[in-house]
């Protein structure tokens, strides 16, 4: 199985956010998250979880970029593409990186300007204090926003991208299909957690950062809270929400299953999601706007009524686990060739719960292909 990518899949992102930058006036792009380094380098490693160091790669107008990064990232990084590579001892008090990233950005910016990401999804992993400094710091080319370049060049994926995160969903879709190994009642959530993450792992995932769920006997009242201790019980609806890692690509679907035959509620509700899941999918085809998505899919869980609590109904998926756009009613992102999404109807069912299903689709040049194996109508019975 293939790992990481060829030179020329960074040239070639390189290359479309450089064109991007002569239309602004930018002069550089700086990035300082782990999603944005791995996309520009192909850096791809977990010591990100530590918040003891900044890290920065910086985008010129031409050539290739340059990182400025702590000491202990240099040996990682020099087996990637870039080859200019600037480290200084960190953690420093006195001085985290920024005189060296100082120095960086006058020379190859001068006197034109900086862009970095700032608009919604986005970050800036160094402290507010430093950044404040840098600014300030006599000579600095001007740091202004990155006109959304970064966003717009990572939300339409190379087929090498859309490779990786289907072999995502197929590592998920073998551990969905071994839940029945470990899930039946008198299991403790806490454990059926803990095993379906170890099937994943055996399946071949790297890491499993996210897994989310809930059970109860007419569905679940949120989707986000921890594993307890308590036992499943017969006729509870269980569901289990994971965003694995392969390759630095993440999937994110989700199923339910039925311990036991489900109640009618359940049958029913789990029904509707699934036809809405599938309006959605056929509103999916370039040129359709993300709330056209979202539309498609309320006509069917509320006729067109637009309630939802949760606040969306899908979202893009990559190198982070929710990306741009979402599906809502005030996001007009028209979908393009290339871009990954996920679609996640919720319905009520009765007493404040609800259930939710989420499949991954990418757009294609005519429609939309499933990258989750589609569930059917039925819900999974264990």
């Amino acid at each position: 199985m293939n790992r990481g990518f060829p030179v020329a899949e960074f040239e070639a992102r390189v290359a479309r956010v450089q064109a991007m930058m002569a239309d602004h006036d930018l002069s550089a792009i700086m990035v300082t998250t782990h999603p944005d380094f791995y996309y520009f380098t192909g850096f791809l490693t977990r010591f990100w979880a530590s918040p003891a160091r900044p890290w920065f790669v910086i985008i010129p107008q031409s050539g290739k970029p340059v990182a400025v990064i702590p000491g202990i990232g240099a040996a990682l990084m020099r087996t990637t593409w870039v080859e200019d590579i600037r480290t200084w001892a960190a953690p420093d008090l006195q001085d985290d990186g920024v005189t060296l990233l100082a120095d960086t950005l006058r020379e190859i910016a001068g006197k034109g300007r900086v862009g970095i990401p700032d608009g919604h999804e986005s970050i800036l992993r160094m402290p507010v204090a430093d950044f404040e400094r840098l600014k300030n710091l006599a000579d600095m080319p001007s740091i202004v926003s990155d006109e959304q370049i970064v966003r717009k060049a990572r939300i339409i994926k190379s087929e090498a991208e859309i490779a990786k995160i289907q072999t995502s969903c197929d590592i998920a879709g073998r551990a969905f299909d071994r839940v029945h190994e470990f899930a039946q009642a008198g299991v403790a959530l806490e454990t059926v957690f803990r095993k379906f993450q170890m099937a994943c792992l055996d399946e071949g995932a790297d890491w499993v950062p996210y897994l989310a769920g809930g059970f109860g006997p007419e569905g679940y009242s949120d989707v986000i809270s921890p594993a307890t201790d308590t036992p499943l019980q017969k006729g509870d609806c269980l569901m289990l929400d994971t965003g694995l890692v392969h390759d630095g690509y993440f999937c994110d679907y989700d199923r339910n299953f039925s311990i036991g035959p489900p109640p009618q509620i359940v049958a029913d509700a789990h029904k509707k999601i699934i036809e809405a899941t599938a309006a959605g999918f056929e509103a999916a085809k370039p040129g359709a706007r993300a709330c056209d998505l979202y539309h498609a899919m309320d006509k069917v869980l509320t006729g067109g009524e637009g309630r939802n609590d949760n606040g969306r109904l899908g979202h893009g998926l990559g190198i982070d686990l929710t990306e741009w756009p979402s599906f809502i009613a005030m996001d007009e992102t028209v979908l393009e060739p290339g871009m990954v999404l996920t679609l996640e109807p919720g319905v009520e069912t009765r007493d404040g719960n609800m259930l939710v299903h989420e499949e991954n689709i990418v757009i294609t040049e005519t429609g939309a292909r499933y990258l989750s194996t589609p569930q059917g109508e039925e819900i999974r019975i264990v």
